[in-house]
């Protein structure tokens, strides 16, 4: 990948080593002796330091009505929780921070986006006896983002919700349903409804940095096994659970009922990490997941390659 996509975030800074010992002077809080990684070489630098992509506390949102800024296809993250008003929290945003530490109503909630595995997943912040607050490391483990509490300095996968390093290794966040669309989707289906406002940032809000990432041949830091059946390691597949269906067989199909799941693809949403703009992006078109009560269902758009990194012996949905 061209040094050019990422130079903003310093992602052309050499991978430093998988050696935790030279991070000890970096993370003197946390306990590298306890951690489930079995393979460190998995663990790189990315380039920026800790909280060097500085994630977002306390946002504000203003109504879905008042928003004039986005574009139509302009992918967003949707909560809609029992009785609160659904949110969206914009990609153009996120792309930038990664993490948006947000309460909706009492439940702490931790909204998350890895650029480069394009996993975007939604969890409680909460586990026995803890709220925990997140940051972004700036390390990668098969190339998507390891986030840290700030009460412990543990790491955290993103990709799977887990603590991998430190004194919470072992603990599991709950994931929420959430779901990636376009902006005009969100605010058609929820007039009412509340959209995260721009951060007080010097960003340039809008701009992809990661232009053409997406329609590369091989993910960005990533040395481990590519995905099976000549399916492409940044073609996108949504997980649910341990099983992966390729979006290209969902919006050929446009509705799949299987393994107790109903997947509805739509167009409307453009890929942030296409185009120059993330507005701009080609339509990749947006997923709903559900029951068969029709209740939404946990799961994540993400990369072949992170899939398979992450669940080597998980089920691919191709459908033959």
């Amino acid at each position: 990948m061209r040094c050019r996509l990422f130079a903003l975030l310093l992602f052309c800074a050499t991978a430093v080593s998988a050696d935790p010992n030279l991070w000890r002077d970096e993370w003197p809080k946390t306990d590298f002796s306890v951690t489930s990684i079995g393979d460190w070489s998995e663990v790189r630098s990315g380039g920026p330091p800790k909280d060097g992509i500085p994630a977002i506390d306390k946002p504000e949102f203003v109504p879905a009505s008042a928003e004039t800024g986005l574009g139509l296809t302009e992918a967003v993250i949707t909560v809609e929780l029992p009785g609160k008003r659904p949110r969206a929290y914009p990609l153009r945003y996120l792309i930038w921070h990664e993490i948006v530490n947000d309460r909706i109503g009492n439940r702490p909630v931790a909204v998350t986006y890895c650029p480069l595995c394009n996993s975007g997943l939604v969890f409680d912040r909460r586990i026995p006896g803890r709220v925990l607050s997140f940051g972004v490391s700036g390390k990668l483990r098969n190339s998507d983002m390891i986030m840290y509490d700030r009460e412990t300095e543990s790491w955290w996968q993103q990709a799977t919700g887990e603590a991998i390093v430190g004194q919470l290794t072992g603990a599991q966040l709950t994931a929420l349903p959430a779901w990636m669309e376009g902006w005009d989707q969100f605010r058609k289906r929820n007039p009412d409804g509340l959209v995260m406002a721009e951060p007080n940032f010097a960003r340039d809000y809008g701009r992809n940095p990661y232009r053409g990432y997406d329609s590369a041949r091989r993910p960005f830091l990533y040395d481990g096994a590519l995905p099976p059946h000549g399916i492409q390691p940044l073609e996108r597949v949504v997980r649910v659970g341990e099983r992966a269906w390729p979006l290209t067989r969902l919006r050929a199909a446009g509705r799949l009922s299987e393994a107790g799941v109903v997947i509805v693809w739509s167009a409307g949403q453009a890929s942030a990490l296409d185009a120059g703009r993330v507005d701009k992006g080609r339509d990749i078109g947006s997923i709903r997941v559900t029951d068969g009560a029709g209740r939404d269902v946990v799961h994540d758009v993400m990369f072949a390659f992170a899939f398979h990194a992450f669940w080597p012996d998980g089920i691919w949905m191709t459908g033959r």
